[in-house]
């Protein structure tokens, strides 16, 4: 089991939040929320289904470019403050 970490951009557009993740954008992991919170809890929800995804149907998960992945070779824990 590896830990993957994705970098995200999380801006504000008018009246809302956008977010995305560089690295799998191509993938669709892009969203958006009414507060800066409930975009980072879409996007997180979002990477993970986008993974997910990849992973079933067998397609490389991406390991780079560096700064927009980490992969740590044990589970992880992340905290975010």
């Amino acid at each position: 089991m590896k830990t993957y970490v994705f970098r995200v951009v999380v801006e504000p557009d008018d009246d809302r939040w956008v977010a995305y993740c560089p690295a799998l954008e191509e993938k669709g992991a892009a969203t958006w929320g009414y507060t800066r919170e409930e975009a980072l809890k879409n996007i997180q929800e979002v990477v993970q289904m986008t993974v997910q995804g990849m992973r079933a149907y067998g397609e490389r998960i991406p390991g780079e470019p560096a700064g927009e992945v980490c992969i740590f070779p044990e589970p992880q824990v992340a905290v975010m403050v």
